[in-house]
């Protein structure tokens, strides 16, 4: 029996689809930056010398929810344009690169290391270039949806890359440990 689906069908499915991904990317990404100690609150990186263009700590807190917010919504409408061509494909670059994604807050905040995490964020912005025009392919609102995530990865490699020449000690970097005064 070949049934095709009503536009209602359609929505409710991509609707499924978006209450499953959006959370568990807005989860995860949150989860990684919270275990991994981002931020400023993050002794280690209050000591670093950033570009002057480092915008202050809360926009970091706004951005990233909503960025992944799109992402969820993007790859939930891939996921519901079930017989298009370059899905799978598409479906598992995206998927690799929300594991670079969801590994640049430990190797930078946690591991202190500047470098690879450079690295990551490099491989990340390409990747998303190219995920795009994979969803471009499958549902061009998906991939429009991508393109402030993709602005935001070149910010970000680029206060990455200045953070990196500008602290070539970053790894060995040690915060002074907390002390307590007692007045008696």
């Amino acid at each position: 029996m070949n049934e095709i689906a009503s536009p209602g069908q359609l929505r409710m499915s991509y609707l499924r689809w978006a209450l499953f991904t959006v959370p568990l990317i807005v989860v995860i990404g949150s989860a990684m930056g919270y275990l991994s100690n981002s931020g400023y609150q993050n002794n280690w990186f209050a000591l670093l010398a950033k570009p002057a263009l480092t915008p202050p700590g809360w926009v970091f807190g706004v951005v990233w929810p909503i960025l992944y917010v799109m992402l969820g919504l993007a790859i939930a409408m891939v996921l519901n344009a079930r017989r298009a061509r370059g899905r799978g494909i598409a479906i598992a670059l995206f998927s690799l690169h929300m594991l670079l994604n969801f590994a640049w807050s430990p190797v930078f905040f946690r591991l202190h290391q500047v470098w690879p995490a450079f690295w990551i964020i490099a491989a990340m912005l390409i990747s998303a270039i190219v995920i795009t025009v994979l969803f471009a392919r499958i549902r061009k609102a998906a991939a429009w949806l991508l393109v402030p995530y993709m602005i935001w990865l070149g910010f970000a490699a680029m206060l990455n890359l200045t953070i990196a020449l500008d602290n070539p000690d970053a790894a060995t970097l040690h915060t002074p440990a907390a002390s307590t005064q007692i007045d008696l």
